[in-house]
C-alpha cells in the first residue's frame, strides 16, 4: 500500500503516538492539554508519560491499555484516547478506565484517601450525542455541540465532586473553515480533524507549536521502519472504519463486544478467551465468532493457507481474516 498523502492522519495508532507519545514531543502534549482540555486554567508546565498498561487488583482482573497516560507537575492524571469508531458501552469503558489512575493512588498504610484529579479525555472520530442513550433534550437543542465536560453533580445540578472529569470531543461537529479559527483551540481541532488532507501548513496555523507538529507529522521525513508501520497501522484504521460504520449504517451492531481496551481493533475482537460476541461483523450473520476466531487463528499460525483460502474454509470474509491476523500479529 502507497500512503499518498503528505501528512499522518493523527486518529491511526502510529499518528497519534506519534505526535503526543514521545519525550520529544511532549510539547505538543502539553499545548493540547492546556488549550483544549483545560482552557480556563492552563496551568500544565510538565507531564511525565507513565505506562500505558494497567493491570487490575489480581490477575484475573481486566486489564487496560490507554493511549496515553500521564502525570503533570501538580499531580494531575490525564487519559487520552483517540477512538476511531463507534462501540457499544462507550460509556462505560470510559469510567472503568478512570478507575485505574484513581486505584493507583492508594497508598499502603495509613492513609487519608486525598486524590489527585484524573481526566480522561476522548477525541471521538464519530458523534455519540445522536444515540439513544444519549438523546436527551439538551443534546436535541444543540446537536452540534463539540467538547462535552462531564463530573458528578448531585440532584440540584451542583458539582458533587471535581476531580473526576471525562472530556468528549466530537470531532465530526467541528465544522469550523480556516478562515473562521479565532482561538488556539479551534486550531488544535482543525488540525485534528484536517491534517491528512492537508498539503501544507495553513496560513493561520504559523505557531511554532503548528510549525513543529507539521514537521513531526510530514510522512517523507520517517524512516523506512516508521513508514512501513504506518501504512500498517492506517490499514488498520480504515478497515475498522469501513467495517464498523457500515455495520452501523445497516443497523447491524447490536451486542457486539466492548473489544480490547487498546483501540487498535475496537468493538471487533473480545479474544478467544472472554465471552461471546453477538452481532454481526461483515456479513457475520450467525454461529460463534470466538470459535470461528480461535480456528482462523491456529489456520494462521500453521501458515498453510491464504486469507482467502482460510476464509473459504471457514464461511467467512477475507476482510475478517485479515482482522484477525492484524489482531493477533499473525
Amino acid at each position: 500500500m502507497v500512503v499518498k498523502e503528505k501528512y499522518i492522519n493523527p486518529f491511526t495508532d502510529f499518528g497519534f503516538k506519534k505526535l503526543f507519545g514521545t519525550e520529544l514531543n511532549k510539547d505538543l502534549l502539553i499545548d493540547f492539554l492546556n488549550e483544549v482540555i483545560l482552557p480556563k486554567q492552563r496551568s500544565i508546565a510538565d507531564v511525565k508519560y507513565r505506562s500505558s498498561e494497567h493491570l487490575g487488583q489480581t490477575k484475573a482482573d481486566r486489564k487496560a491499555i490507554f493511549d496515553i497516560y500521564c502525570i503533570s507537575s501538580r499531580g494531575e492524571r490525564f487519559i487520552v484516547e483517540m477512538q476511531k469508531a463507534k462501540q457499544n458501552y462507550f460509556k462505560d469503558r470510559s469510567v472503568f478506565y478512570s478507575s485505574f489512575p484513581i486505584q493507583e493512588q492508594a497508598l499502603s498504610g495509613e492513609w487519608n484517601y486525598q486524590l489527585a484529579p484524573v481526566y480522561t479525555v476522548g477525541i471521538l472520530d464519530f458523534a455519540f450525542s445522536a444515540d439513544e442513550d444519549t438523546d436527551t433534550e439538551e443534546t436535541q437543542k444543540d446537536p452540534l455541540e463539540v467538547r462535552h465536560e462531564v463530573q458528578l453533580k448531585n440532584q440540584k445540578g451542583k458539582v458533587f465532586y471535581d476531580k473526576l472529569t471525562y472530556i468528549y470531543l466530537e470531532m465530526p461537529h467541528f465544522t469550523k473553515t480556516e478562515a473562521e479559527l479565532e482561538t488556539t483551540y479551534d486550531k488544535w481541532l482543525y488540525v485534528l480533524k484536517h491534517l491528512p488532507t492537508l498539503q501544507e501548513r495553513p496560513p493561520k496555523l504559523q505557531e511554532r507549536i503548528f510549525k513543529k507538529l507539521f514537521e513531526t507529522a510530514e510522512i517523507a521525513k520517517f524512516s523506512p521502519e516508521e513508514k512501513e508501520q504506518y501504512e500498517e497501522s492506517l490499514k488498520i484504521y480504515r478497515d475498522l472504519k469501513n467495517v464498523i460504520d457500515a455495520a452501523f449504517d445497516e443497523g447491524k451492531m447490536e451486542g457486539i463486544i466492548e473489544g480490547e481496551a487498546k483501540g487498535k481493533m475496537e468493538g471487533i475482537i473480545e479474544g478467544e478467551a472472554k465471552g461471546k460476541i453477538e452481532g454481526i461483523i461483515e456479513g457475520e450473520a450467525k454461529g460463534k465468532i470466538e470459535e470461528k476466531t480461535s480456528n482462523i487463528i491456529k489456520a494462521l499460525k500453521r501458515g498453510r493457507l491464504s486469507a482467502e483460502e482460510i476464509a473459504e474454509d471457514f464461511d467467512t470474509t477475507v476482510d475478517f481474516v485479515l482482522q484477525v491476523k492484524a489482531k493477533y500479529h499473525l
